[in-house]
């Protein structure tokens, strides 16, 4: 980059239009004139005290311009840029606090600064290993398919909102869907025509080269033999393709560097001056000190962990969610080794808490942007890991003037595919079902923040499951035995648990009572149940035996059979032979002659 620009960008600067202060002592003008560059920067206290005020003197590398029309001394010309100085640093620690009170909130637990932030991170990867210990892996098995889908496509929409506002060049805030297109529209009218057209164009030429990646040249075929010039020309355009991201993000810095000059930036917004080098690393905070309204205030360990309340529980398992959700997403049908991922973001949580990180997981933006740019192993994120901390080293002044637009319409045009459009024809012909816990997925994850949204998901996909358990499809036939006794059978398609035992009980009462025959209920499909089933069968062995009605157990397996006989049912019969029937029901009508006999 050109000395002049670099010498422009580290100026100390604060605002964009020229500031003028005419303190009158003696007769003197003071007028200084203030270039802007990046309020993140301010005047040094140093630069002021060790400057020689004359006729015209140059001030902090051209950004000071101090007039002196009137003979008076240098300590009054120097007192008075220090008093303007002075109130210009005022005024950029306000333009700070504004921006730290709207950060905070977003990026630390209900806006109590970043310590907590950091200690969450903390417990988070301590408790992602622990579960990863204990094997608590499985509890991704909850998240379905069509939640994925639904949380996932969500997911996409919300990175693609999140880049609008760099797309369009404008401010706009918003922690959900809705939010955030309420904030860009109440704001549109500001929006950037060169940031516009920058980013649109970025998205245009990426979505081109993807397609570009399809074609092949020469012939098409398993048993084509392509000319080495057409190997050639197809490998070419395999490396141009393949990595489009990294060619469009560099052709658009030199754009950025070629359109600035001396006084001002390019036409568009540039990323800007980037902090060099590596964060510090030392103990997560467990205690800290902050000013509140003018007060400090004392944090002790007890009180940060309260603080963050239920997110110390929460957090680990959303990020589990959202890292498999995603995993899912571009596993390409293949497994998923949830106690894996465990283990990977949580020694990633537990090792970047002692460089200051918040809590992280899978990212979709990221990944959309690793498998567009055809990753395919593991080793893609230690060459990720490698260039990040080269970039914090080396790179960072180059970044400057990187568009803003161009990264948006890079990770756009990534995440864009990432809506599932295609699996919705797909789960109406499968199970209509399935299809609605994907909608309200979707529309849970856009209204609400995400962790809300995906558990929403979990949840009404449960209550499914659960609807469909209480509601066994129950077979039912009348057929006779060897000897020509008509009987009832009855045959439960699923498991007896306590969701389902009174709607079969009831069932098994109405044709019982309808027929007046004997009952008997095939259990073979039933390989499960519990205390609530063993009890309602207690009672509808008596029900029946009240009524003098046969009732009959066929193929129970011996576990579910332990079950019913743990609370010792009366008249509970089991057979598992077919031929046993007919004995069975001889044995019974003659105990029951015999009790009236007896009665009699």
């Amino acid at each position: 980059m050109g000395s002049n620009k670099d010498v422009r960008r580290r100026t100390s600067v604060v605002n964009n239009q020229k500031l003028e202060k005419e303190p009158e002592s003696n007769g003197q003008t003071l007028s200084p004139t203030l270039g802007y560059q990046n309020p993140a920067l301010s005047v040094s206290s140093s630069s002021i005290n060790h400057c020689h005020v004359k006729d015209f003197e140059v001030l902090g590398s051209n950004n000071f311009l101090v007039t002196d029309q009137h003979k008076t001394s240098a300590k009054e010309k120097l007192e008075a840029t220090q008093q303007w100085a002075k109130k210009e640093m005022q005024e950029h620690l306000h333009q700070e606090n504004l921006i730290q009170e709207t950060t905070d909130p977003i990026m630390t637990t209900q806006g109590l600064g970043p310590e907590h932030a950091i200690l969450l991170c903390f417990f988070t990867g301590l408790l992602q290993i622990v579960m990863g210990l204990l094997g608590l892996g499985f509890l991704i098995d909850f998240v379905s398919g069509p939640v994925s889908s639904g949380f996932t496509s969500a997911c996409a929409l919300i990175i693609v909102t999140s880049q609008v506002r760099d797309i369009l060049g404008i401010t706009a805030s918003g922690t959900t869907f809705i939010r955030s297109w309420r904030s860009i529209f109440s704001n549109i009218h500001n929006t950037q025509l060169w940031d516009a057209v920058m980013g649109v164009s970025c998205i245009i030429v990426l979505l081109v080269m993807r397609f570009l990646g399809t074609l092949r040249i020469g012939p098409k075929g398993e048993d084509a033999k392509p000319t080495t010039c057409q190997n050639l020309v197809n490998k070419v355009i395999w490396f141009v393709t393949t990595s489009r991201n990294a060619i469009l993000v560099i052709g658009c810095g030199f754009i950025g560097y070629a359109l600035s000059t001396d006084d001002e930036d390019p036409p568009f917004q540039v990323i800007g001056d980037v902090p060099p080098g590596l964060p510090s690393f030392k103990v997560p905070p467990f205690g800290f000190e902050a000013e509140v309204n003018g007060t400090m205030v004392s944090y002790d360990f007890w009180d940060m962990m309260e603080n963050l309340g239920s997110g110390i529980i929460v957090m680990p398992l959303i990020g589990l969610l959202e890292t498999i959700a995603i995993c899912k997403a571009f596993a390409n049908g293949k497994p998923v080794d949830a106690t894996q991922e465990l283990y990977a973001i949580g020694l990633c949580n537990f090792a970047n808490s002692f460089v200051q990180a918040f809590p992280g997981a899978g990212a979709l933006a990221r990944s959309a942007v690793n498998n567009s740019s055809g990753v395919r192993t593991t080793l893609g994120g230690l060459y990720t890991g490698i260039i990040v901390i080269a970039s914090l080293l080396v790179f960072t002044p180059y970044f400057y003037y990187i568009p803003k637009a161009s990264l948006a319409g890079l990770i756009i045009a990534a995440v864009v595919f990432m809506v599932e459009v295609r699996v919705i024809k797909p789960m109406w012909r499968s199970k209509k079902s399935c299809l609605v816990v994907c909608f309200i997925t979707f529309i849970a994850c856009l209204v609400l923040p995400l962790e809300i949204g995906i558990l929403v998901g979990i949840g009404v996909n449960l209550l499914f499951i659960l609807y469909h358990a209480a509601r066994p499809k129950i077979t039912v036939e009348k057929l006779k035995t060897n000897i020509g006794t008509e009987y009832l059978l009855l045959t439960p398609d699923r498991c007896l648990i306590f969701p389902s035992v009174d709607y079969v009980r009831n069932l098994v009462t109405k044709h019982s009572i309808r027929q007046g025959v004997p009952v008997v209920i095939d259990c073979t499909h039933i390989y499960g149940a519990d205390y609530t089933a063993a009890t309602v069968i207690d009672t509808l062995t008596q029900d029946f035996s009240t009524r003098d009605q046969p009732l009959l157990f066929y193929n129970l397996k011996p576990s579910v059979c332990a079950v019913f006989e743990g609370i010792g049912p009366k008249d509970f019969i089991v057979f598992y032979n077919e031929d046993q029937i007919d004995d069975l029901l001889i044995e019974m009508d003659c105990s029951r002659k015999e009790s009236e006999i007896i009665g009699v």
